[in-house]
């Protein structure tokens, strides 16, 4: 799998630290987005997919990095912790977007976890092809440089360690370079809207 991962990461251009192979790898195929032959019906209504799994509240995150063009983000609500030995992350996200590639081209990336009130911060992450940093403060993340963003209530500084493929969308497994968090209430997302967490 970590041959994969490094295949993957080389054809987009990212750096590696893995050993130089003996023989040159080949990049991997663009991947075929669908998942179900033509012709063939979907076990299930794509609209009842979605309105069904959005019953599961989730936190949202913005993840970030930085490449030889600048910042780069998006937001994403499909985020979450993996391994504690060692410390590893996940998102998902989807194989159309136009942001991953220069994450992968990183080969770190920061996740921002937003807090309430930070609603008008995710909508402008959301928006794809608009300066998204525009009036937007961040510093440099400890270990990678990705963008950590000010007044975030907490933050995951990775690199890159494995690239899974799943259906439209891609699994990015973060290895856990630095961390840290503040006070604050998460920023929540259910059935399309957001919300604030009441105890």
């Amino acid at each position: 799998m970590a041959a994969t991962a490094v295949r993957y990461l080389r054809s987009v251009g990212a750096a590696t630290t893995a050993e130089q192979p003996q023989a040159p790898l080949e990049a991997l195929p663009r991947p075929d987005l669908r998942a179900v032959r033509d012709g063939e019906r979907l076990p299930v209504d794509p609209g009842e997919f979605r309105r069904v799994l959005g019953h599961f509240a989730s936190g949202i995150t913005v993840v970030t990095a930085r490449d030889a063009d600048g910042a780069a983000g998006f937001a994403c609500q499909s985020f979450a912790s993996l391994s504690l030995d060692p410390p590893l992350v996940a998102f998902m996200v989807a194989r159309t977007s136009t942001t991953w590639p220069r994450i992968a081209r990183a080969g770190a990336f920061c996740v921002n976890i937003l807090g309430a009130g930070q609603g008008a911060l995710c909508r402008g992450f959301a928006v794809s092809g608009a300066d998204k940093f525009a009036g937007v403060a961040y510093e440099d993340a400890p270990a990678t440089g990705s963008p950590l963003l000010d007044s975030v209530p907490a933050w995951v500084d990775c690199r890159v360690q494995a690239v899974h493929t799943g259906g439209d969308h891609l699994i990015v497994v973060g290895r856990v370079e630095a961390l840290g968090a503040a006070e604050g209430e998460p920023l929540l997302f259910h059935r399309g809207v957001f919300g604030r967490f009441s105890r």
